[in-house]
């Protein structure tokens, strides 16, 4: 595979921790792993499955230099991140790829697993807890109602994915400070990604997407998106084989008509018609031209000038 420079601020044993060998092969993987990993299948198309999710994870924690965020450890501190876990597929996922990495010496972090128990009615508290108890896993649920919050102050016909996701936020880099985290960890993945970005070109008037990481307005929390190269698609099968126990959205999860569903449907049908778009726009993002674009603050159009005068007679 072919590997981008890593950032200088990296250590040489980060860097290093980064790389693995493409001779490794899916039945490698077969049967081993942290705890989460017990009952996966042993199948060729599960570990082959499995070692896509890694090398793309690996590969966009490398080429957005996330390890470069990590703070030196103070007084024996050790480094740490809190993942953002929904009890959806993607977080989950998210957090078995990043235990992944760590088991395997790939990822030289602390990782605590964070539930936002945002007090939706009939949710099913047990789960989570239960299910990270069973694994070892560090972690902590946090209660907030931030449901009645969102309810009382939007109709039942708005959409709540907005203000919802602020408050959660909020919550979310309090206690990635108070548990001594230096980046908060979100599952947000391929899809997700271009579906902000044509939400933004259709809707907004502008080039912008989710970006795999940015500081938050404070600036004491690095947020990361280490899911940003792997497809939706391929959550959804290793969810369903991991068999992870899904606890549904019932809030903005139920309304219907929400745009962003019409640019997953959109996506969905080009990429059922040519395969392998998703693939090729995701790559288009990273390779952006300004000269080719009409944006002047960010290239100097009206600096350019032709090198001899004579070439236009």
């Amino acid at each position: 595979m072919e590997r981008s420079a890593m950032d200088n601020s990296l250590t040489s044993g980060e860097a290093a921790a980064l790389d693995i060998s493409e001779a490794d092969t899916a039945a490698e993987f077969a049967g081993s792993g942290p705890s989460l990993y017990a009952g996966a299948p042993s199948s060729v198309s599960f570990n082959k499955l499995r070692k896509r999710l890694i090398r793309n994870t690996r590969q966009a924690i490398e080429d957005f230099s996330m390890l470069a965020t990590v703070r030196a450890a103070e007084d024996g501190k050790p480094r740490r991140w809190l993942v953002a876990l929904s009890g959806g597929k993607d977080s989950y996922g998210l957090l078995a790829l990043l235990l992944d990495l760590k088991w395997r010496g790939l990822l030289p972090v602390d990782l605590v697993a964070c539930n936002l128990d945002q007090g939706q009615p009939g949710f099913p508290k047990h789960i989570l807890p239960d299910y990270l108890d069973s694994h070892g896993i560090t972690h902590r649920i946090e209660y907030q109602d931030t449901y009645s919050i969102v309810t009382d102050k939007l109709p039942e016909t708005a959409t709540y994915c907005a203000l919802c996701s602020r408050l959660r936020r909020g919550h979310l880099y309090r206690v990635a400070r108070e548990e001594g985290c230096e980046a908060l960890v979100l599952g947000h993945h391929r899809d997700d990604i271009l579906e902000t970005f044509f939400l933004n070109l259709f809707h907004g008037g502008r080039l912008a997407s989710m970006p795999p990481k940015l500081v938050n307005d404070e600036g004491d929390v690095m947020v990361l998106r280490p899911l940003a190269y792997c497809a939706e698609d391929d959550l959804q099968k290793f969810s369903d084989a991991m068999e992870f126990p899904i606890i549904p959205c019932n809030l903005c999860g139920s309304q219907d008509g929400l745009q962003r569903n019409a640019m997953k449907a959109m996506l969905s049908d080009i990429e059922k018609r040519m395969p392998g778009r998703k693939d090729t726009m995701i790559r288009a993002m990273g390779h952006a031209r300004p000269s080719h674009l009409l944006d002047p603050n960010l290239f100097d159009f009206a600096g350019l000038s032709l090198t001899d005068p004579k070439s236009t007679n």
